[in-house]
């Protein structure tokens, strides 16, 4: 989807961005995105770690 995106097409996604947003308002932006992306790899991970340690055998967990 995205490989076909040329230099051209990203510096005017850029502009879209910025005139929507306004330059002001694009540092706090970054950093929400920033921080909400943290917090899912966060979730994943730990997900993933809990798949991890539960026990395979079904009849175990449920009692």
């Amino acid at each position: 989807m995205l490989q076909n995106l040329s230099g051209w097409h990203l510096l005017a996604l850029l502009a879209i961005v910025v005139l929507i947003f306004g330059a002001t308002k694009l540092p706090a932006l970054a950093k929400s995105v920033g921080q909400s992306m943290r917090i899912f790899r966060g979730e994943m991970k730990s997900l993933s770690d809990d798949k991890e340690t539960e026990p395979t055998d079904s009849t175990t967990a449920d009692k």
